[in-house]
């Protein structure tokens, strides 16, 4: 009986220990971990909050790429100023300065009056720069004693038709990998013909649809600019009307009188050259003229008694 009741305290003792000491060991692991967790400066949930956070950004960066548009711009501005050919070559030399990657696609003169020419200019420039070249030539008129007659801005919105692009173009590539791994395990004939095929068609919708979205592209990167300067109008004074004046009319004679005297001569040595045509014609009439009288007259003798 004694040996049975020493036996219990001692398993009692026993496991009273073990309890110590795991409750010892979680508390030095709670220690560490709160240690731990001071030294970084970070509560214990902050790699959730990390998560979240970085979650959050990736859906304002995703939401700011949904976002973003599109545009297609056309700007054209017509200005009246004294020098066109002058401004022209400045207003190059200006564009080309501050868009070192612009393009004149186009230049036109067309003269107008004397020394006068209207200049039809043609850019092509960086989206980025437009709004600064935009400013610089709406008030270029007012600046330089010229004159603003108008402006039209054309814009196109493309951002629907550029995403629908490449949500497209992402499906084709996708269908196309695919198509590659079937062809790739294809064991029959038939089979193998069937996604070539098809291969061909998805890779030809591909080969458009990367065409249209680099024309999108370009039109959306770089915006057209034409430019058109017409000179400022010149008012000429008509001259007061001449009085009499014998000496004039004297003159405007003697012209008159060399003007017919040109004519007569010109009509005479057409008449000289031409006489290689006319001399013998007129032998010939004469000819065929006397022998008709020569005829006549002979008739007219034989039938008088």
């Amino acid at each position: 009986m004694f040996s049975f009741t020493r036996k219990r305290k001692w398993l009692l003792l026993s496991c009273t220990a073990l309890i110590l000491l795991a409750m010892l060991v979680a508390a030095c692991a709670g220690a560490a971990s709160s240690s731990s967790n001071a030294s970084t400066g970070m509560p214990a949930h902050a790699p959730a909050q990390l998560s979240k956070a970085s979650n959050g950004s990736i859906m304002t960066s995703t939401s700011s790429s949904a976002t973003q548009q599109y545009l297609i711009k056309s700007f054209n501005i017509n200005m009246q100023v004294k020098n066109t050919r002058q401004v022209a070559a400045d207003l190059q030399a200006w564009i080309s300065a501050t868009d070192p990657l612009s393009l004149v696609t186009g230049v036109n003169y067309q003269q107008v009056g004397q020394n006068l020419y209207a200049v039809a200019l043609t850019f092509s420039v960086q989206a980025t720069l437009f709004p600064g070249i935009e400013s610089y030539l709406n008030s270029y008129a007012g600046l330089h004693n010229g004159k603003l007659l108008n402006v039209t801005m054309n814009t196109q919105d493309v951002s629907s038709d550029y995403v629908d692009s490449q949500s497209r173009l992402k499906n084709l590539q996708a269908e196309q990998q695919r198509l590659l791994t079937l062809m790739g395990s294809a064991r029959v004939l038939s089979d193998v013909i069937t996604l070539d095929q098809r291969l061909t068609d998805v890779e030809g919708q591909i080969e458009q649809i990367e065409a249209h979205l680099h024309d999108l592209q370009g039109q959306t990167t770089f915006y057209n600019v034409a430019v058109n300067l017409q000179p400022t109008e010149v008012v000429v004074t008509p001259p007061p009307p001449a009085g009499w004046n014998p000496g004039a009319i004297w003159q405007g004679a003697v012209a008159a009188v060399r003007v017919v005297a040109q004519v007569l001569a010109t009509i005479f040595i057409w008449l000289l050259v031409f006489c290689v045509y006319l001399v013998p014609l007129a032998l010939i009439a004469w000819l065929v003229r006397r022998w008709w009288r020569a005829r006549a007259h002979k008739a007219t003798s034989t039938a008088s008694p």
